[in-house]
Formats: structure tokens, sequence, C-alpha cells
């Protein structure tokens, strides 16, 4: 078994090494500009990205002509807010979003204050879940965009997204999610949930960094962006810039992959997970946060009584990886914001670890982090 166990797959993932063994002739043999239409090195690149983008929009059930490339989640985010912004803003200026969003999206609302847009963010109730009343009440004339995460990245907790959908359509009010944590680990389709916009990575299903997508639904309704990057007019015209094919094809093959062995994945990693949680909770007085039946089956974020996370990492840190909340915000040493919102005092966010499982984490390390915990909490 390989030191540190790795439990921070909310994090990053490793690249599967099916997904390395398709990359590789893309940085060598099959190197071509997509974009280059005169010769057969760019021909076979560009036949690559359209593979890669149909196997992509297979895994949430788009067409693959909605699908744009950009370098991920992040950049993703930062398109869908500012693009719909800047695109529907003689409709209006209103966005509605959720205190527990990712640092993308709350930080792109933030810049878009700035430039005259009104921002509704809403509460969560103590497990995480939005009140769907309050979206209701907090709808206007004047709104044009609700943005609310498919699955949060610190506790796993899944958003009812579909019932959002269906309060967004009855008001002909866009719908865009950071699924980012969901993609992969647990069914998205795009339809079902009747979501317009979505951000997604690579890196999170055990893809390469680097890459991500925005999905963008071309028909009922018609969703139009604002670019955020020009020159050359790539992906739609929405998002120029040379294709990092490799890194592409890393994604379709990683996006297909997860179709073909998401169950088998989240039923693995929930057993695990359960096993985890049963077993701390024998050794020291636990609390799950967020909702334990709508949540992620590889995510469990758990607060010890009494115990400063950061210490206890500091421990056990050259044996097991874990964090205490989300990777965009590991520098700060204050507690954690989702936490809080969740209404957790500052005693028990900064007491909180977080867990986050994946298809390579076997039952020996479940057990060993079990065992290692064990003797630090007894002690």
């Amino acid at each position: 078994m390989q030191l540190p166990v790795y439990l921070d797959n909310n994090a990053t993932t490793p690249v599967d090494p099916r997904v390395l063994e398709m990359m590789l002739p893309f940085f060598t043999m099959h190197f071509g500009n997509a974009a280059s239409n005169s010769h057969a090195y760019g021909w076979e690149a560009a036949e690559a990205v359209k593979y890669a983008r149909e196997q992509v929009a297979a895994l949430i059930n788009s067409e693959p002509e909605e699908i744009i490339f950009t370098s991920g989640a992040t950049e993703s985010d930062n398109l869908a807010l500012k693009g719909v912004y800047e695109m529907y803003t003689s409709k209006g200026n209103h966005i509605i979003t959720v205190k527990t969003e990712h640092k993308a999206v709350l930080d792109s609302c933030k810049h878009l204050e700035k430039k005259g847009a009104e921002i509704t963010y809403l509460n969560v109730k103590k497990d995480g879940l939005i009140d769907l009343e309050e979206l209701k009440n907090s709808i206007k004339s004047t709104t044009i965009l609700i943005a609310v995460m498919h699955a949060n990245n610190e506790t796993g907790v899944i958003q009812p997204v579909q019932q959002i959908s269906r309060i967004a359509k009855k008001n002909s009010i866009l719908f865009f999610s950071d699924a980012a944590q969901a993609v992969g680990k647990i069914p998205v389709d795009v339809i079902k949930d009747g979501i317009d916009l979505m951000s997604f990575s690579a890196h999170k299903i055990y893809g390469p960094k680097g890459i991500g997508a925005l999905y963008v639904r071309r028909k009922n309704p018609r969703v139009r962006l604002s670019s955020q990057m020009d020159g050359g007019g790539h992906e739609r015209g929405i998002r120029s810039g040379t294709l990092n094919v490799p890194a592409i094809v890393g994604f379709g093959k990683a996006c297909e992959l997860c179709r073909i062995q998401m169950q088998n994945d989240a039923e693995k990693t929930g057993k695990q997970r359960n096993k985890l949680e049963k077993e701390l909770a024998k050794i020291k007085d636990v609390c799950i946060n967020g909702n334990i039946q709508h949540r992620l089956p590889n995510v469990s974020n758990l607060s010890f009584k009494n115990i400063n996370s950061s210490e206890l990492m500091a421990k056990f840190s050259k044996k097991i990886a874990v964090s205490s909340g989300s990777a965009c915000t590991s520098a700060s040493q204050s507690p954690s914001f989702v936490l809080k919102a969740m209404g957790l005092s500052d005693e028990m966010a900064l007491s909180s670890l977080r867990f986050s499982l994946g298809r390579f984490t076997t039952d020996e390390e479940i057990d060993f982090t079990i065992n290692q915990l064990a003797n630090l909490l007894i002690s």
C-alpha cells in the first residue's frame, strides 16, 4: 500500500491509466492543430476532438455541438455567469445564487456586482439544501439567471436540480449549474434535469488537468453567451484559443469510462465511505455535515468534537491525505464558509475533515485510515 493514502479525490483525481494511454500519441505522433484544415495533421486532430466531444456529450445526454471546451470548471463558471449577464442585460440584471457555491461562482458574482448586477445569495438549511420557497420568493421581473451547484464540493450535498429547473422554466429564467463534483459520479442528464448551462472538469473524473467544458443548451431555449475570450472564433465563437487536443482526447476517454463504470464506482465508494463513518463514530463523537440522504456516495464531511482539524491533519499528513474543505480555500485558516452557512459554529467548522474517496481507493486503505485515526483520537 502506497503512503500517504489518498482520500482527497474531490480536490483532484489521478489520471486513469486508460486515459493516459489514449492521450500519449497526441503529444508526439498526432500533434496537429485541430484548426489546421489544409492537411492531414489538422484533419486527424479535428477528428479526435470531434470524437471526444461526442464522448463528453454522451455522459450528460447532450448534443455534441452543445459542448464548449474550456480550461476547466472555473473558466466555465466565469463564461456562463459573465456571458449570460452581458448577453441578457437588456432583459434584466438580477442573478440568484447560493452562499455555498464554489468560489469561482461567488467571485464571478462579486465581479458582476461591480458591473451593475444585482445578486441574491440564497441561504441553505442546516443540511446544506436550499429552501425552494426562498428561491421562488427571490425571483424578480429582472431575474435572468439562477445559478445553483449540482453537488457541493465540501459536503457532497446534492441540490434538487429538477425542482429548481421547474421553477426557473416557469418564470422563463435560465438555469446554470456547476456540476464539477456531480458529473461522472452520479447520473447527470441535462434534458431530464432541465439544465441550460453546466460546467464540469476532467480532473475530477480521472482525466487530465487544464481541460473542462461548458454545456450550452441550443434549443428550448437556445442559450446565447457573450464570449469572454476573443481571437479566432474557436468553439462556435464562444471561446477562442487553440484547442488542447491531448487533454480533450483524455477528457473524452474519462467521460466514456465514467459512463460505463459510474454505478460500480458509486457502489464501491459508498460502501467504503459508510464503513469509515460507522467505525469513526465508535471511536469519537462525530457529526456528519450535510444531508445524509442527498449526497455524493464518495464524500464524508465530519466534525470531531473538541478536535482541531488542522492539528489533527498535521499529525497524520505523511500517512493520510485529506482536507478540511475546498482546495481553492485551503490556504485560509478561517472556518469553512460552506459549513458556516449551514449554521455550524466556528469551533465545529474548524474541527471538520473532508474525506473524498475515489475509483482507486481500496478497502485496505480505508482500514488503515480508521486505525490511524483511532490511535490519534483515543490518545
